[in-house]
């Protein structure tokens, strides 16, 4: 009976034992399968909705200035630096799904810092021309620094491209992006007012890149926004833009002086090299006008979303189809490279070898009372939204 009593024992020992391996074995199934589904979520969120920074490089005065690459769902992606809050890459599919580079730029700092001709950078306080650098506001007059012929551009001297502006990613549902402040003392440049500015770059899962603008003042002063990418959906440095098929909703345009200062003249673009109310090849007039460097009318009213225009290149099929709320767009064809700047991709870039789509108001519209106002006072928040929508053809 002893014997038998220790061999039940024994069994049971045994049989203890291979319970509790067997439930260890079952958790650590569980706990196998559980770090897979944590494994496949986090592949599945490096390749959606993400933001990476890095230094890009500094300053000849020692200021950081970091790169922001989004990359949405589909892979589009789009790079923004915190130096004039600029664009410098966004790469885009074509009909066969291969992505190619489609905005002008250099890959380092350095080249930027040295000089460039406001490529993907924001321009402002006020982007285009303040007629001789004066303007006059509440019976104040206010001289500007004159840096085109005789009258001031995209800000003056040291404008809004050439600050290093903070940053932060700021992803959402939509997609990744990147939120940029900068506040512009009083008196920068001429213009009056602490003026607290922010730009959002995001990068949507419909393949769109979203530019959002945001300012706030302290004093009475001007304000016009914009973004100021050279184009090229061929592909940076390939070849020039006169192929590249383009529809503007814009019926008008504004008339301007031989230092492209308008004269108030508001002209319709019927009959003339201006006129792409129906989708045509920039190139087909190109050569009538010099290159295109105006200011369009856009149809609608100002403050509500609108169709702004429409690109298609033909040989990629990439089509981008611009939406703005701003009155204006300046249609200008890269008039002023000539080979001497050589680009990314290695090229040089030519005359014509890009163009740009400037949402905005007027030019010299401070200085014309019938255009839309560009006065921002105290109290009230300057918003404006411009939408490039990618697809193919």
């Amino acid at each position: 009976m002893q014997g038998t009593r220790q061999t039940r024992g024994r069994v049971k020992r045994r049989a203890g034992r291979g319970l509790l391996l067997l439930v260890a074995c079952v958790l650590s199934l569980a706990g196998c399968k559980g770090n897979k589904h944590s494994t496949d979520a986090n592949k599945q969120s490096t390749n959606a909705n993400v933001t990476r920074r890095e230094e890009f490089g500094r300053t000849k005065d020692g200021q950081t200035v970091e790169l922001y690459t989004l990359t949405n769902s589909k892979g589009m992606v789009a790079k923004v630096m915190t130096y004039g809050a600029t664009l410098t890459e966004l790469h885009v599919p074509d009909r066969n799904g291969q992505s190619a580079d489609v905005v002008l730029g250099f890959n380092n700092f350095a080249r930027y810092e040295a000089g460039h001709p406001f490529f993907g950078s924001t321009a402002g306080r006020v982007a285009n021309r303040v007629g001789k650098g004066r303007f006059t506001l509440d019976g104040k007059e206010y001289k500007l620094f004159v840096n085109n012929g005789p009258n001031s551009l995209h800000g003056g001297k040291v404008g809004f491209d050439k600050k290093v502006w903070d940053a932060q990613a700021v992803n959402s549902a939509a997609g990744p992006g990147v939120k940029l402040h900068y506040i512009s003392p009083d008196g920068e440049e001429g213009y009056p007012g602490r003026l607290d500015t922010t730009v959002v770059y995001t990068l949507t899962n419909n393949n769109e890149l979203k530019i959002e603008y945001t300012a706030k003042t302290d004093k009475p002063t001007i304000v016009n926004l914009t973004n100021h990418s050279y184009f090229n959906l061929a592909g940076d440095g390939n070849g020039t833009i006169r192929d590249h098929v383009l529809l503007l909703n814009a019926d008008k345009y504004t008339v301007f002086d031989a230092t492209q200062i308008p004269t108030g003249e508001i002209k319709s673009v019927k009959d003339t090299p201006l006129d792409f109310t129906s989708a045509t090849p920039i190139g087909k007039r190109i050569d009538e006008i010099g290159g295109y460097d105006h200011n369009f009318v856009l149809n609608g009213r100002t403050g509500e979303t609108k169709l702004c225009a429409k690109v298609r290149e033909p040989n990629s099929g990439r089509v981008m189809t611009i939406t703005t709320d701003q009155p204006g767009v300046q249609l200008y064809t890269a008039n002023g490279l000539d080979g001497s700047i050589t680009g990314k991709s290695g090229k040089p870039y030519e005359k014509y070898g890009a163009f740009c789509l400037e949402t905005q108001h007027y030019p010299d519209s401070i200085n014309h009372p019938d255009f839309p106002s560009v006065v921002l006072r105290p109290g009230q928040t300057y918003h404006t939204v411009t939408t490039h929508r990618f697809t193919t053809e």
